[in-house]
């Protein structure tokens, strides 16, 4: 019931296509249910052989034909109304979706599988717009039709009309039994849809290791094992949702044939009052009317029920925690690059702090690198230092002020990334360049290009900085991907940078053209560089060698070489043969 709230939240402004068709229904409705009174009108003056009033008959023929007109035209305005509703409601929904994932910590984005994410977004929205768009058409119509029945049949025989008023709820406790029952199924229908979606993802995104480690048999195995869940729990919501409608026809129809029996009596002995043979016919065609929007309900139970379940997972996203507020915060526009790490402490998961009591003075300008096993929290420092989390104790200070003091946007521009994994979109080679610097002239963007050594492979292709390239640069190489990074920060000219492994995916001789731009680039600017091949980082001002969320050593290169400690090791250990 929450979520069904929730949703029509979403529809207030909307309100006017929602009155449009209230009035389309309140017309199309009226017009049906003086259908059976025109009926019966006729009925009633064909008296026998030779005793039939053609006029008359004829009359109501030509009304009928009116009135089927009119019900046509505004059912469909109704519908009409109806999917613009839907529509413009799951249009909101998915904008909220989407931009929840701007503005929640990157520590949620993380901790969910990306491709559950994306059937929320997608599937899941749908499915709350399909259960909508049937929900209106049903709801509006279906209320309009038992107001309009039961006042019909009221005016006809009070007696008889209450007959089937009091049989008839029966219908909606045996509908709200069997939903209650499958609830609990389409919820579980939607999760197992959003991993599959996540495991299609993982496989479809990293075919090439699927391929390489002769995966393809155990991908499908794993697959096939999710889709038969998907598949048994779908059946079974499936069944339980298809039973509320034979369910409640069959009560239906017994309300029905018992409104057929006592009307009959009524007519024969006036069991309950007078009723005329054409009013019968009438008052059985509003008792069927009346029970047919509770069919009609039941008939959808199932989609209604997964846009329940859908919405539960959309409003999880939507409802989730935004980062703190950072409105009041200062707006720096540009910094020298002096920067302090006091008394840090972090950690993932409570109760296994990775980062301790750490603390580092970078003066402006200077180059450090750090280095240290896989897992030493090398990564987690920037991800701290760009607020993509928050730290548990202490401060991170650039120029004397504190980060959490920053707006994040603010903070973020005065550094330029180059991360491991390179990230290009859809779009021109112009485009992604400019990404970082939207203002940037096709000059700038061109020299960028130049010092990072990008601008001629970029000149062989098709048409150059205007050639597209497909989703994350999957036309290009690895190392073309990574210098298009390269040169996108070079755009950006900001005042500090970080390149977390940077030329990772570079050739060696590429890399050593790369590492002079790098340093034309870091001239006057504060650096951090993360690096595990420790030969690119020789000539850094100072060199943080971490293990286990501490500093064990810090010094130039020369210096830890001499001090023949952890560093020492490390680095002769690439140099083994």
């Amino acid at each position: 019931m929450k979520n069904a709230l929730k949703i029509l939240r979403y529809t207030k402004p909307h309100m006017f296509f929602i009155i449009s068709a209230v009035i389309c229904a309140f017309i199309s409705v009226s017009f049906t249910l003086y259908i059976p009174v025109l009926v019966g009108n006729a009925i009633d003056v064909m008296l026998g052989k030779g005793r039939v009033d053609m006029a008359e008959v004829t009359s109501v023929c030509v009304k009928i034909g009116v009135c089927v007109g009119v019900i046509a035209v505004f059912q469909w305005l109704m519908t009409q109304s109806a999917s613009v509703v839907s529509a413009r409601t799951v249009r909101d929904m998915r904008g909220d979706v989407f931009r929840k994932f701007n503005t929640v910590p990157l520590s949620d984005i993380d901790s969910h599988p990306h491709g559950d994410l994306i059937s929320r977004i997608i599937n899941d929205v749908d499915a709350v717009g399909d259960g909508l768009s049937q929900v209106i058409l049903q709801f509006l119509s279906g209320i309009v039709t038992i107001i309009g029945t039961l006042i019909f049949m009221l005016s006809i025989n009070i007696w008889i009309a209450l007959v089937v008023v009091v049989l008839t709820p029966l219908s909606v406790l045996v509908a709200a039994v069997i939903g209650r029952m499958c609830a609990r199924s389409f919820r579980e229908q939607q999760e197992l849809q959003g991993e599959i979606s996540s495991y299609v993802e993982e496989t479809v995104g990293n075919q090439k290791l699927v391929k390489a480690f002769a995966y393809e048999c155990r991908s499908e195995a794993g697959f096939e094992k999710k889709n038969q869940r998907l598949f048994k729990v779908g059946l079974r919501a499936q069944f339980a949702g298809a039973l509320a409608n034979p369910c409640t026809r069959f009560v239906n129809n017994m309300v029905y044939a018992v409104t057929g029996i006592v009307g009959a009596l009524t007519v024969i002995s006036s069991f309950m009052g007078a009723l005329s043979i054409g009013q019968l016919s009438c008052f059985l065609t509003y008792a069927n009317q009346y029970t047919k929007p509770f069919n009609e309900v039941t008939g959808v139970l199932t989609q209604i029920e997964t846009a329940l379940a859908a919405a539960g997972r959309v409003f999880e996203i939507i409802e989730s925690a935004d980062e703190p507020s950072d409105k009041s915060s200062l707006d720096v526009k540009s910094a020298h690059g002096n920067v302090e790490f006091k008394n840090v402490r972090f950690s993932y998961n409570p109760g296994r702090e990775l980062i301790k009591d750490f603390s580092l003075r970078v003066k402006s300008g200077r180059q450090v690198a750090i280095v240290g096993p896989t897992g030493c929290g090398k990564t987690t420092l920037i991800n701290l230092l760009m607020r993509f989390y928050e730290v548990d104790g202490g401060g991170i200070y650039i120029d004397g002020v504190n980060v959490a003091d920053m707006k994040r946007d603010s903070l973020r521009s005065l550094f330029g990334m180059v991360l491991q994994d390179s990230w290009l979109f859809s779009g021109t080679i112009m485009e992604n360049l400019r990404y970082a610097n939207p203002s940037a002239s096709d000059e700038e963007i061109i020299e960028a290009a130049k010092m990072s050594y990008a601008h001629s492979f970029i000149r062989r292709m098709p048409d150059g900085y205007n050639t597209q390239i497909s989703e994350n640069g999957s036309n290009l190489s690895q190392g073309q991907r990574q210098l298009l990074c390269i040169a996108r920060v070079m755009a950006m000219n900001p005042p500090m940078l970080i390149l977390d492994e940077a030329t990772s995916s570079i050739d060696t001789l590429t890399e050593v053209r790369v590492q002079k731009a790098f340093r034309k680039l870091m001239r006057g600017r504060t650096s951090f560089v993360v690096a595990h091949r420790l030969s690119t980082i020789r000539e850094s001002d100072m060199i943080l060698v971490m293990k286990d969320g501490d500093i064990i050593e810090q010094g130039t290169h020369e210096e830890l070489i001499g001090k023949k400690g952890f560093y020492f090791e490390l680095y002769n250990s690439q140099f083994a043969r």
